[in-house]
């Protein structure tokens, strides 16, 4: 049987960005992991009411929003490098499908844009609920997770310890906590 999305009946849900969080993790010196975050992100979805599979999802981050609890690392991060900043100030994604694997987790698959450099990307969300806040606004929960190389971006900036080793860790976990809101 084929079914047709009718746009009409197509919610959209925006990120409350007061609930939600965007971080990463990349090792230093294969040893540790440093964690930075996202300040600054905008994002929504939209999908049939009560059917989240095939959902519609964008995002879009502020690079000069990083913050690693160190200032000179984050202008370091924000410089030509890393992130290049002042020619490419957000990092965007655009979902190209939204599959159910079981009961609480999808598969998020769509096209992750980073300093001018778009490639696809599969990374998965887990269902946390739907819940109304206490100003009876509708809220929906995910948590979102994922691993990128960096190079692919053309992030390809490293040093060299002094035997040899990497500086810094070409994989970055991505871990997102998003609570949207009926728009």
């Amino acid at each position: 049987m084929e079914t047709t999305q009718n746009t009409a009946q197509l919610v959209k849900w925006t990120i409350d960005t007061m609930h939600s969080e965007v971080l990463f993790k990349v090792k230093h010196l294969v040893i540790s992991t440093v964690t930075g975050s996202f300040k600054s992100f905008t994002g929504s979805a939209s999908f049939i009411e009560g059917n989240l599979e095939g959902a519609d999802i964008n995002f879009s981050i502020d690079v000069n929003s990083i913050d690693t609890n160190q200032s000179q690392r984050d202008g370091h991060l924000k410089s030509g490098d890393f992130f290049d900043a002042e020619n490419y100030p957000t990092i965007d994604f655009q979902s190209t499908s939204f599959t159910q694997k079981d009961d609480d987790n999808y598969t998020l698959v769509g096209d992750l844009t980073i300093r001018g450099v778009t490639r696809k990307v599969e990374i998965n969300a887990e269902y946390g609920g739907t819940e109304k806040d206490a100003y009876g606004n509708q809220k929906i929960g995910f948590e979102v997770t994922g691993t990128i190389n960096r190079k692919e971006f053309g992030l390809t900036y490293n040093a060299l310890t002094e035997t040899g080793g990497l500086a810094i860790g070409e994989n970055i976990k991505l871990i997102a906590n998003i609570q949207l809101q009926k728009s």
